[in-house]
């Protein structure tokens, strides 16, 4: 997306129906981006939002959403790897180990909440956050450890939602408990797993296209997503999108 101008993209997604009247800060927000193995091929998880709504109507996304302070505060069994959370430390204007954190979790609650998929360890758990209380239901503590930093991006100015998203990527054997029947928001009409060779071409938004495309080359280099990968960061900087890797 180097060089990328604002007038390219706006063409490119001119169908997302999201533009709006002047600027606004961007929200912190973070994503799931879980990854399978089968038959010698990672496949990629995804969901086709809703075409009702304002952001992204129809698009094939990962699970995800704005981040909520009490994600913060919920326990978890292992907190992220040292050099996961110095990445994610980075992205943080003010650096906070418990915005991190806060940022890391709901990435994990988002993909509960429209997937059906909890990330952690069997075992006892409680909380009082009523958002968490599927995981209090099924028996399942969050855990931190296993989420891989892969991505950063802002939404460009002028959107009707602009997000701060942080895209974190883990494996599917981190899940401790699969709903059959999907999240309970029901924000994603279907879920499907692609072979993520093959999901670049799905009807993705310009900046979900770019990260699925970084990502093949991550694992190209790292099939296991060790700790402390290079992470691309995508934002708007002069009417031109910019990559930068921290």
């Amino acid at each position: 997306m180097d060089g990328l101008t604002k007038d390219q993209l706006d063409k490119a997604e001119s169908n997302d129906a999201s533009l709006g009247a002047g600027p606004r800060r961007p929200r912190d927000a973070a994503t799931l981006i879980l990854l399978d193995r089968r038959g010698g091929e990672v496949h990629v998880l995804m969901g086709r939002r809703h075409s009702s709504h304002a952001f992204m109507p129809g698009k094939f996304v990962f699970p995800g959403g704005r981040t909520d302070p009490d994600d913060g505060r919920v326990p978890v069994t292992d907190m992220l790897d040292p050099l996961e959370e110095a990445k994610l430390l980075a992205t943080i204007a003010r650096r906070s180990q418990a915005r991190a954190r806060a940022i890391a979790l709901s990435a994990i609650r988002e993909t509960y909440e429209e997937a059906g998929l909890l990330i952690g360890r069997k075992g006892p758990f409680s909380t009082a956050k009523a958002d968490w209380q599927g995981f209090v239901e099924h028996g399942v503590q969050p855990t931190l450890q296993p989420l891989r930093l892969v991505a950063r991006a802002i939404t460009p100015p002028g959107r009707v939602r602009r997000f701060d998203t942080r895209f974190l990527a883990t494996w599917r054997t981190d899940v401790a408990v699969e709903l059959p029947g999907g999240g309970p928001t029901n924000e994603l009409e279907g879920l499907i797993w692609l072979p993520l060779r093959e999901a670049p071409q799905a009807d993705v938004p310009v900046i979900t296209k770019t990260i699925l495309e970084e990502l093949q080359q991550r694992l190209a280099a790292d099939p296991q997503l060790r700790p402390g990968g290079p992470v691309p960061f995508y934002r708007m900087v002069r009417n031109s999108f910019i990559r930068d890797l921290f």
